[in-house]
């Protein structure tokens, strides 16, 4: 159990193969990767900018605040009608 077997030996073979054979395959797969990171924050951020448009056409809703003395005189009238 201590030595490697064939199976091993294969494995990591490959894997010298794959980081170390031919020129630039590390480094072409890390330029996808980082194309792909770089598409991904561009679409997330053209969702935000989209929605955030119309919100921005949109009249601004306000809620407005009645004191208690208005509250309490609305009362009132309502109670004598």
């Amino acid at each position: 159990m201590g030595s490697l077997s064939i199976w091993h030996w294969l494995i990591v073979g490959a894997v010298l193969l794959l980081v170390f054979g031919g020129r630039g395959k590390v480094s072409d797969l890390m330029g996808d990767v980082a194309k792909g990171i770089k598409s991904f924050k561009k679409g997330l951020s053209e969702d935000d900018t989209a929605e955030a448009a119309p919100k921005s056409d949109a009249p601004i809703k306000t809620i407005d605040h009645q004191a208690a003395a208005d509250l309490k005189r609305r009362a009132e009238s309502e109670s004598k009608v």
